[in-house]
């Protein structure tokens, strides 16, 4: 199994206000920030990781909140909906949640045998909680108002809107070891026995879709889950060899990574589990101290002035 794709590790999206996302997920779904730092890339914008207690692979939610970036809107070529895992029986406290909070909810409605509940964050970032079919033991972050028997326990699924699915399907199935488990109309279910959650991806194929534009309230990319360093350059070498363009190994301070994009359009990563979140601050710390990549720290100053404050 260690040298295998372990499901997904983490979901990257783009948000606006960085404060409005905070207040969000950690107050109204009740995850926990469990990194706080800037985007690699940019570092005058932050880089938020959302999860467990420690940011188990699977639960990690991430976000580049960009001040007063336009909204996109899902479509094809895009990862379009991220399925969280709840207790079963829990659907109508978020239901009754969401309502007193003005989240922006659709109704309960059920798909492939599972029921699930439809809604959106404050940026129209696209998210369903699912009540899963398959037993889940992963232990929640709880807060005051959320519960262990309604809190979310991680990943349930990641959905993939494309035009045509022929080329993802090859990738899922053919590197990355998935098999198709189910169909209902033009909805794929693929899941992969390496893990238990955070093992299934869905893809939707709609020929005629409008392209999606990645910008607030999307997904930035999807990544899966492998062990270490080793399984990630194996795999790096199996999708050169289809003639994918694959970039170096990139160190994320808490990962290692790999990105390439998908035939469909979607840009996914590979992430290792190692060295996790606990290596610049304890456990009981996590998300309390804005972390730099060590080429940033002697910019701290003016970094932090460049960062919303938040309260």
């Amino acid at each position: 199994m260690s040298n295998r794709i372990l499901g997904l590790h983490h979901i990257t999206a783009i948000a606006g206000n960085a404060q409005r996302n905070f207040d969000f997920y950690t107050r109204v779904l009740g995850v926990r920030l469990v990194k706080k730092t800037v985007n690699f890339d940019d570092p005058g914008t932050y880089h938020f990781y959302y999860g467990n207690e420690v940011g188990a692979p699977g639960t990690i939610l991430t976000f580049f909140p960009w001040e007063g970036i336009q909204s996109g809107y899902a479509g094809t070529g895009t990862a379009s909906e991220i399925g969280y895992s709840v207790p079963g029986g829990s659907l109508g406290f978020w239901k009754d949640r969401f309502d007193q909070y003005k989240v922006t909810q659709g109704p309960t409605a059920e798909r492939f045998g599972e029921l699930y509940l439809p809604f959106q964050d404050p940026d129209g970032l696209k998210l369903a909680l699912t009540e899963s079919k398959t037993p889940d033991t992963r232990k929640a972050w709880t807060t005051n108002d959320v519960k262990e028997e309604s809190a979310t326990k991680g990943f349930h699924s990641i959905t993939l809107t494309l035009k045509s699915i022929k080329g993802t399907v090859a990738v899922l199935t053919d590197i990355f070891g998935y098999k198709l488990l189910e169909q209902e109309g033009n909805r794929y279910r693929f899941v992969t026995d390496a893990v238990e959650n955070a093992a299934i991806v869905d893809i939707i194929e709609d020929p005629e879709g409008k392209i999606g534009q990645v910008a607030g309230g999307t997904n930035h990319h999807v990544a899966f889950r492998v062990q270490d360093d080793k399984v990630l350059m194996e795999f790096r070498e199996k999708i050169e060899k289809r003639g994918f363009n694959i970039t170096p190994k990139i160190d994320r301070n808490y990962f290692y990574s790999l990105y390439f994009r998908e035939p469909g359009g979607v840009l996914f990563e590979i992430a290792t589990d190692n060295p996790g979140f606990a290596t610049d601050e304890s456990v009981a710390e996590l998300g309390t101290n804005l972390r730099l990549p060590a080429q940033y720290e002697s910019m701290r100053k003016q970094i932090e002035k460049q960062l919303p404050v938040l309260h």
